[in-house]
């Protein structure tokens, strides 16, 4: 049974840190593309960081350079490294996984299993 598991949201001032972890049971992560994506109130779910097998990383133009996305294949366990956040940040952050090609763009519908999502909020 495939399940991602997320934790480590909260709250944070703005300028502060936070980091997401994401633990996957049921495969093994550098089989698979992950991501990070998030959703804001009333609008669509947003690709904010992608990790592909081979270690490549993609990241969406609102958090380049501030978003750090990782993983420790011995802890099966996929992070998010967010820094100098801003309220605009705040929204459910969800993890997901799919097959490598979903690593070829930013839609969503390439990513197959997805956890529960954990909320951020920034002030």
């Amino acid at each position: 049974h495939v399940q991602l598991v997320e934790s480590g949201g909260g709250s944070a001032q703005a300028g502060g840190s936070l980091t997401l972890s994401c633990t996957a049971s049921g495969y093994t992560l550098s089989s698979r593309c992950m991501g990070w994506f998030r959703q804001a109130p009333g609008k669509g779910r947003e690709g904010v960081a992608m990790l592909e097998g081979d270690g490549s990383t993609s990241y969406g133009d609102s958090v380049r350079g501030r978003f750090t996305i990782s993983q420790d294949n011995a802890k099966n366990t996929l992070y998010l490294q967010m820094n100098n956040l801003k309220p605009e940040d705040t929204a459910m952050y969800y993890c997901a996984a799919g097959p490598l090609a979903a690593c070829g763009g930013w839609w969503d519908g390439g990513f197959n299993s997805w956890g529960q999502g954990t909320q951020v909020t920034v002030s």
